[in-house]
């Protein structure tokens, strides 16, 4: 149980965790992660693969992780636009177990979820 070990930092602004949190705690990110843990791929095929994601959100968040080390952008060819590939760096693949971790749970807990959420309020 969580109860037994010590209380990280967590609540303070300066906290690593929360910092790291910010950056990779978002639905898109997360799944950008995960479409790339399997290969490389190029901007197009990334969002084509991600149903539901614009341009705009796929552009940030790829360039938010890149900032932060996690992706790697590689020009491919110099054509207009740009032909670009995207693969996760070494310290981004070391966020796939914890991210798996979270899939597992989600795929065995899910329905608990939405039995809860669907009787809630009622």
């Amino acid at each position: 149980m969580v109860r037994d070990f010590p209380e990280p930092e967590l609540f303070t602004l300066n906290c690593p965790t929360q910092q790291i949190l910010d950056v990779i705690a978002d639905k898109w990110t997360v799944i950008i992660l995960y479409c790339l843990a399997y290969k490389p791929r190029r901007y197009s095929e990334i969002q084509r693969r991600i149903e539901g994601i614009s341009q705009k959100v796929l552009t940030q968040n790829l360039r938010k992780l890149e900032r932060n080390g996690l992706v790697e952008r590689r020009v491919l060819s110099a054509t207009v636009p740009a032909n670009v590939e995207y693969r996760l760096t070494s310290l981004g693949e070391t966020l796939i177990q914890p991210l798996q971790g979270i899939a597992d749970w989600s795929r065995k807990y899910f329905a608990e979820v939405v039995a809860s959420r669907d009787g809630f309020g009622q």
